[in-house]
């Protein structure tokens, strides 16, 4: 009897302090309710999305997308906006009692316990829309008991300052469905092309069922998969009374017509390229913006048909097309984006053989030499170089433009031990390649690795009658509401050379297609280009301009294994005549100018009338001159300097990356103003000393070819 009365006592003690500590619970639970209430954003606040990330919408040319980048966000939906059988799904997959809980559903939690038990592992969570919300909003996805608690107060809170409606308006425009979609109109639109507000029941079906593994049910992802998770939530809706058993059946989600995902392939060689260029121009990370990009679709669709129909089996291609203000119109990084990412346009460095004679020309030019002067193609030695023609034999006295247009080696070799090695290399970079440029006697021939991009620009601004071309991608960058976040202005471009140099190198550009070693890349419109073949047939370039657009093409293997038959004048000419062809056709016929007006000094008979003192040095033209305290300057003392120059060579910047622009300005008459409207009369620089220059590098190997 004592006993009896002891256990009594006990027990009694034990729910008198189990009381007691579930009531400290409980009020600490309250306490933490309440504050966590206090401390919720407002519902405006939570409707911002901006702390799921930056989207960001890349658009061509003409304004269709291009690629969607970051979360995706639809329209923010009402909760009268969101259709009914769209509602009814969400709660009957995820959370049927959601009407009845207060944000956490003790028996979900008591049947998720059961199942670990019974399985030894978390089969079945117990989270409630709320908890989900509040996870999504606040929290992360570890499975810690610490989170779960923050997540159950929090799921308690939003019940107490928000109503049920609420929460489920904020849960279908938040969460996560799969293919970077965030909220229900958002997904609807990458997996249907339309808005939620339209979604049919089997389509609703489909979305509710992506929220439990979005990567695994994604029709994006997995089709048949998500299809067949619809049945399980077509099945819910019946057991819970949202619709009829003949409803469900009138429904087959196998129909349902999904929009084809966008093609991610030659295009995002582009958009990969642009993307980083943002954070040069804007400050925005968190609003969605769309970028409106100088992508021509149409020239990309043909640009990738002619790298792939042209390029040799097993060899990669690679292609850039930049428009007379350096928008790039087109660009393909390789054959396949899928298979690989690696932009060959922008990244990959390879010897460019024969079209790097584009700067060995243009340094013969800018020094005095014309088109039609001579040299004698014969065997010819430079400090243990003996440098050979494609053709194994040589053709005697020829013109520079014959020379030119042939790809003579032995003649560009003279070049350059006429002229010096190194200031080819300089005017290399001035034209903008910033690989490093070797001074050895054999990088006449383009021994030196270089990007197309770069050696495609240079080509550009020799026809953009000498002024520097700048490739972009970016026109402008707005805000979801219109507001304008950047704007590209026109460039203050550079005088790289002087209108007549560029001129006379468009002239031998125009020969090289026309009769040259690039025919193959005629298009029955005025075509001025190179070639350019690397030793045994590693590489193949063609570079070109025509009616302002300006396109480079390159082809070779990854790993540089010689490919039998690849030469600059076949496959590359091809891919660029195929390019070309399209590109150009809505484009206005346009004549090169290769006359300049001729400088009054050309026709004097003296050298003191043509400009140039005893020395060789430039003199200033006759005008009014004085010197820094305002004093008339006596007609001796006229020379006009180069600063960091030499006699007969334009002079640099003090870091020798290209010519210096005041120098320039002074020499083409051009005053404050950085282009005429007309080119102006020019100064050409005396011709450089017979004697060949001569340079301390030495370079036994062979050279590339054509």
């Amino acid at each position: 009897m004592a006993s009896a009365s002891s256990a009594r006592s006990r027990f009694k003690s034990i729910l008198i302090w189990a009381g007691a500590i579930l009531a400290f619970l409980m009020v600490v639970l309250g306490i933490a309710v309440a504050v966590a209430t206090s401390q919720l954003p407002d519902y405006d606040q939570l409707r911002k999305r901006g702390d799921l990330g930056q989207m960001i919408r890349m658009r061509a040319a003409d304004g269709t997308v291009l690629v969607s980048l970051g979360p995706s966000f639809g329209r923010w939906l009402t909760y009268d906006e969101i259709p009914p059988t769209m509602r009814a799904a969400m709660i009957a997959i995820e959370d049927k009692r959601f009407r009845s809980h207060p944000g956490v559903d003790p028996i979900g939690i008591a049947r998720s316990l059961q199942v670990r038990v019974a399985s030894g592992k978390w089969k079945q969570g117990g989270s409630t829309i709320t908890q989900q919300l509040a996870r999504n909003i606040f929290l992360n996805n570890n499975r810690t008991l610490s989170r779960k608690l923050q997540e159950a107060v929090l799921a308690l809170a939003l019940e107490v300052k928000f109503s049920k409606n609420q929460i489920l308006e904020l849960y279908l425009n938040r969460v996560y469905f799969g293919g970077g979609s965030y909220g229900i109109d958002a997904a609807a639109r990458t997996f249907y092309g339309h808005g939620a507000d339209r979604l049919s029941l089997g389509e609703a079906a489909i979305i509710a069922g992506l929220v439990k593994a979005p990567s695994n049910y994604s029709p994006t992802a997995d089709a048949e998969a998500a299809k067949g998770r619809a049945k399980v939530v077509l099945n819910s809706l019946v057991e819970n009374g949202f619709i009829s058993r003949a409803a469900a059946d009138g429904v087959d989600p196998a129909t349902v017509r999904l929009t084809a995902a966008p093609r991610q392939n030659s295009v995002r060689y582009f958009t990969d390229w642009a993307m980083p260029q943002l954070d040069t121009l804007i400050d925005e990370t968190r609003e969605p913006i769309d970028v409106w990009t100088t992508l021509d679709p149409g020239m990309q669709v043909a640009a990738n048909r002619a790298i792939n129909a042209n390029a040799p089996g097993g060899a990669q291609g690679a292609l850039v097309s930049l428009d007379r203000d350096g928008a790039v119109r087109a660009m393909i990084g390789g054959r396949d984006y899928v298979s690989s990412i690696y932009n060959r346009a922008t990244q990959a460095q390879r010897q460019p053989g024969s079209s790097f004679k584009l700067f060995v020309y243009l340094a013969a030019l800018e020094s005095g030499m014309k088109p039609t002067d001579t040299m004698v193609d014969e065997p010819v030695e430079i400090q243990g170089w003996k440098p050979r023609n494609s053709t194994r034999g040589f053709a005697g006295t020829v013109t520079l433009r014959e020379a030119f247009s042939r790809s003579i080696n032995t003649i560009s070799a003279q070049i350059g031990a006429k002229l010096g090695f190194s200031t080819i290399a300089d005017m290399a970079r001035r034209f903008g390649l910033t690989s490093e440029i070797s001074t050895y006697p054999a990088m006449v021939l383009g021994t030196s690795n270089v990007r197309l991009i770069e050696m495609t620009k240079a080509f550009a601004s020799v026809g953009n009658h000498g002024v520097a071309i700048v490739p972009y991608a970016i026109r402008k960058v707005v805000t979801a509401d219109g507001r304008l976040l950047y704007n590209r202005e026109a460039n203050d471009s550079r005088v790289l050379v002087a209108p007549w140099v560029a001129a006379e190198m468009t002239d031998l550009l125009q020969s090289a297609v026309l009769s040259g070693t690039g025919r193959a890349a005629q298009i029955g419109r005025p075509v001025a280009g190179k070639t350019g073949t690397t030793s045994s047939n590693k590489d193949g370039w063609f570079i070109g301009f025509s009616s302002g657009l300006t396109t480079g093409v390159w082809m070779g293997r990854d790993d540089a294994r010689p490919i039998p038959g690849l030469q600059g004048g076949t496959a590359p000419a091809r891919a660029f005549h195929d390019f070309m062809t399209v590109a150009t056709a809505n484009r206005p016929i346009e004549q090169f100018e290769t006359q300049v007006p001729i400088p009054d000094w050309q026709l004097e008979p003296d050298e003191e009338a043509m400009g140039l003192g005893l020395d060789g040095n430039l003199v200033a033209p006759e005008a009014p001159l004085v010197d820094a305290d305002g004093n008339p300057i006596p007609p001796t003392d006229r020379q006009l300097p180069l600063p960091n120059g030499t006699p007969g060579q334009p002079a640099v910047r003090p870091d020798g990356t290209g010519p210096d622009q005041n120098w320039l300005d002074d020499v083409l008459n051009r005053g404050a103003q950085r282009r005429p409207a007309a080119p102006a009369p020019v100064r050409r620089p005396p011709p450089v000393p017979s004697d060949p220059a001569t340079d301390p590098a030495q370079d036994g190997a062979q050279p590339p070819q054509q």
